[in-house]
């Protein structure tokens, strides 16, 4: 029986449209450097703000991949 061992690497991502496309975009480039990605935790929902207006959506987030054996 082989047993699933997981990692966490936190990501810090942003979008000048929205979180989802803040999500969107932290998780296509955690996919260039990291391989069997099963899962993500949001941590934290900010927004950069300059002259009264939103600049910037930001997320924190934990992705979650599986050690490979």
């Amino acid at each position: 029986m082989s047993e699933k061992v997981a990692r966490v690497s936190e990501v810090i991502a942003g979008s000048s449209i929205s979180f989802d496309d803040a999500i969107k975009k932290g998780l296509k480039r955690a996919t260039s450097t990291l391989r069997n990605i099963v899962g993500l935790k949001i941590k934290e929902f900010r927004v950069h703000v300059e002259n009264d207006e939103i600049e910037e959506y930001r997320v924190n987030m934990d992705i979650i991949f599986l050690l490979e054996e």
